[in-house]
């Protein structure tokens, strides 16, 4: 989900393992800077097990983020299944997120999607659900619509999306982590793309959070490039 992923290149070598290593400007996910807004190095990578069901994981580079209690990287680990349907795509998946570096900030979450064509236009519905947990000061809803389409006769891919943040408050210090102005919408658009095994994209993202939550927030534009192995 979230957008300034690699999910272009992957989707080449979706037929055995696959793997990224990419710089981007800042790793910014639903909204939030999970990096202070500084530069990152990402690695991805995905390994299929069975049919439709792969293992992957996710390695960024955090530097000290303030917003997971000074963690030096996240590490995304989990499964997911997909099926195509008619012409829906299903999926299904659980994933946990780690802080290493830092002490009690590791928590999970599980989310479905959905995705069809309307004409040249893929249009995908996903939700993701942390439940309760004290890392993240209560639990998690995030309910997002993305819209993606390739210019033709480019290796260029437009897309947009937006998103919803919301749930159940228990201790308000960590649960401003991942809501940190409550429940809120966030939005982007994205212009990538894709040659051979090169990536690059551009992203415009924003949030509805204001005042003093709003830093590592508001408005950013966020630049990337990186290679699939």
């Amino acid at each position: 989900m979230g957008c300034a992923s690699a999910g272009p290149a992957l989707a080449q070598y979706a037929d055995g393992v696959s793997a990224t290593v990419e710089v981007a400007s800042d790793e910014r996910r639903r909204g939030l800077s999970w990096s202070d807004g500084d530069p990152v190095l990402r690695g991805t990578l995905s390994v299929p097990v069975a049919q439709g069901l792969s293992l992957d994981g996710t390695a960024v580079s955090l530097w000290g983020s303030d917003r997971h209690g000074g963690a030096d990287a996240a590490v995304d680990l989990g499964a997911t299944f997909a099926r195509q349907i008619g012409g829906w795509r299903l999926s299904a998946e659980g994933r946990y997120h780690l802080f290493p570096g830092a002490s009690g900030q590791g928590y999970g979450e599980m989310g479905v999607g959905a995705g069809f064509l309307i004409g040249p236009a893929s249009v995908d519905l996903n939700g993701s659900y942390a439940p309760r947990q004290s890392s993240i000061g209560g639990d998690n809803l995030y309910l997002s619509a993305s819209v993606a389409a390739g210019v033709p006769g480019t290796p260029f891919t437009v897309s947009a999306r937006v998103g919803r943040s919301s749930g159940d408050v228990r201790d308000p210090a960590r649960a401003a982590r991942l809501r940190p102005d409550g429940s809120y919408w966030d939005h982007g658009v994205s212009v990538d793309y894709l040659k051979g095994r090169w990536f690059a994209g551009l992203r415009y993202a924003n949030s509805s959070i204001d005042g003093p939550t709003s830093r590592h927030a508001g408005a950013s534009l966020i630049g990337r490039i990186g290679l699939s192995l």
